[in-house]
């Protein structure tokens, strides 16, 4: 009978040559472990690290690429669409013209989505007196205004749910966008960072220009 001692230590040689015979050993693999930990430490804190300036330029360039898209689908599906700003509450949401000729938000795809910006970002839209602004634009305010504004004669007093508020910007089936310029904002009050601004801009049609990181918006 053979005795139990023995038969650890020959277990543990057994265990050390083939350890070695696959070239590595406990500390090596120990070591890799460590690597792998501090590499991915380090990739988690820059993924939720950034710089408020990155962050915001991340939310704008965002609004920049969907709306491209937007406005790709108007046209490929001749429909109508458009963007309620909302800045008080610092959201803005996708809409659409129903065959009713009712603006509606988007449902059904997650990429036109309501998005709201998180403190302290916020944005202001101007529509009025912009600097590319000229006589002979491509896109008619008025008119699209005037065919595509809600009819508040349609209203009925005393209904349980009213309807959404029309959008201030319209993406056209025939590719024209509404002009604007959209500054979104980050304005630290009570830390040493700089202000920092990002300008999305529209002259009529696709694709979009975005302008930043700026010291202050353009018109001031």
């Amino acid at each position: 009978m053979r005795a139990p001692g023995r038969h650890r230590y020959s277990f543990a040689l057994a265990s050390l040559a083939a350890s070695r015979q696959r070239g590595f050993t406990l500390l090596e693999v120990m070591l890799v472990l460590l690597l792998m930990g501090l590499a991915a430490g380090y990739v988690i804190f820059n993924a939720f690290s950034t710089d408020p300036s990155e962050q915001l330029e991340r939310e704008a360039r965002r609004l920049q690429v969907v709306i491209d898209m937007a406005s790709d689908y108007a046209v490929l599906n001749q429909q109508q669409l458009g963007i309620y700003i909302d800045q008080e509450n610092r959201t803005y949401s996708f809409m659409q013209l129903s065959n009713e000729d009712e603006w509606q938000f988007m449902e059904g795809n997650t990429l036109y989505e309501p998005v709201t910006l998180t403190e302290p970002f916020f944005f202001t839209l101007n529509l009025d007196d912009l600097p590319w602004q000229t006589e002979d634009r491509l896109f008619d305010r008025e008119m699209f205004d005037s065919s595509l504004s809600v009819n508040e004669q349609d209203i009925e007093i005393g209904e349980e749910e009213a309807p959404p508020p029309p959008p201030q910007i319209l993406i056209m089936s025939s590719g024209e966008i509404t002009p604007f310029s959209l500054v979104f904002h980050y304005e630290p009050e009570f830390t040493n960072d700089l202000p920092a601004y990002y300008v999305l801009n529209c002259q009529d049609m696709p694709p979009l220009e975005l302008l930043g990181p700026l010291e202050r918006p353009e018109w001031d």
